[in-house]
């Protein structure tokens, strides 16, 4: 199927999914979910009915079956993920963004057993119940709705339920974290964009803006919004981090920031470094709150080993943005497809109670979710 009878077909038959659910309660009140795959024998029990999220991680297409299956088995239970490339614009912006979405689409209906196109957190709860994963679509930039804003409902019928205001640079709606020299905020087309994204239960994801433009959203948007993918500028100085003004603006207007697991993000530190991570989210909790902290990885689900095979492949995707210097992006003890074990575990010695580490690593997430997208 083509991009123009995709739009036409889908457009008409595409709905918001199943009714929106009721706020999800703690793990005591959940019934067990066994998820496809082992837990490995030497991982510090947790209640495996504990909800995990991911606000932004990688599932690539190329992805098989058994690496999906360790990431059940880690307990994930749902991700977001970015469907396309967000740097293009124009023309190109939309094209890629359909593809990417029939993409996905198909990736997801070819495996059934293992997925859960997600368009509600009703879809969580089914996902759960059958021990998939439910899959919620992002897009990292706002350039392919362009200047038509009716774009915005037509990709929430297609199952988009959150998008970024912008992705480094400056777009019609705001600015992004590197502009270099332009130090505006929000405009006023974005403005109205993000009307258009409350009026239709897409939510707004404020990674890759500048300080500015990510105040002036928080302030603007009538829901609560997502920073889905940073870190603590306090902590480590960085233009993706996010400042502790804008951390609490976020949590006073009852949105989510989810720490990412980028290295460069976090620490200079390219070994034993696993620290820094945890770190970034202590400062989060500090300054935000328990209630509006998650996880956001950001990263590939793949164990990475740094060849010039996959130096070249990171080249391909992200050109200029790669910096040898920077690399690792990973750290490693966050490498690899059970890394939400290591975060849970990692939770635990920096003596978070149980019902604490539950809102960190899902329940956070599912209420902001309940709350906007439904």
């Amino acid at each position: 199927m083509d991009r123009k009878t995709f739009l036409k077909s889908t457009a008409v038959a595409a709905t918001l999914g199943g009714a929106r659910a009721g706020p999800l309660q703690a793990a005591d009140e959940w019934t067990p979910v066994n998820a496809p795959g082992a837990r490995a024998p030497d991982v510090a029990p947790r209640d495996p009915r504990a909800l995990i999220m991911d606000a932004m991680g990688e599932l690539r297409p190329i992805y098989e079956a058994p690496l999906v299956r360790e990431m059940l088995a880690s307990g994930i239970d749902s991700i977001t993920v970015t469907l396309c490339d967000p740097k293009a614009v124009g023309a190109e912006a939309l094209e890629l963004a359909i593809d990417g979405l029939m993409e996905y689409d198909r990736y997801l209906s070819e495996h059934p057993d293992l997925f859960v196109k997600a368009t509600s957190v009703a879809d969580v709860d089914a996902a759960r119940r059958s021990g998939r994963m439910a899959v919620f679509y992002l897009y990292q930039n706002a350039t392919q709705f362009d200047d038509d804003l009716d774009r915005v409902a037509m990709f929430r019928r297609l199952g988009l339920t959150s998008c970024q205001v912008t992705y480094n640079e400056r777009n019609l709606a705001g600015v992004g974290c590197r502009a270099e020299g332009d130090s505006g905020g929000l405009t006023d087309f974005g403005r109205e964009m993000i009307d258009r994204m409350n009026a239709a239960g897409m939510l707004v994801d404020l990674s890759h803006a500048n300080m500015p433009t990510m105040a002036d959203a928080i302030e603007h948007s009538r829901m609560s919004v997502v920073v889905s993918h940073t870190a603590c500028d306090a902590v480590h100085p960085h233009e993706r981090n996010t400042t502790d003004a804008n951390l609490r603006a976020l949590a006073d207007h009852g949105g989510v920031v989810g720490v990412c697991q980028l290295r460069p993000f976090l620490t200079l530190k390219k070994s034993d470094n696993l620290h820094a991570y945890f770190d970034h989210i202590d400062h989060a909790v500090q300054v935000a709150g328990i209630e509006h902290v998650c996880i956001g990885s950001d990263r590939d689900h793949r164990v990475i080993t740094m060849t010039p095979e996959y130096e070249a492949e990171l080249r391909r995707e992200e050109g200029a943005q790669v910096q040898s210097s920077e690399l690792p992006y990973f750290i490693d003890e966050l490498n690899g497809p059970r890394r939400m074990e290591v975060v849970w575990n990692g939770l635990e010695d920096r003596g978070y109670p149980p019902g604490d580490i539950e809102k960190i690593m899902g329940l956070n997430l599912y209420r902001l979710y309940a709350e906007v997208i439904g």
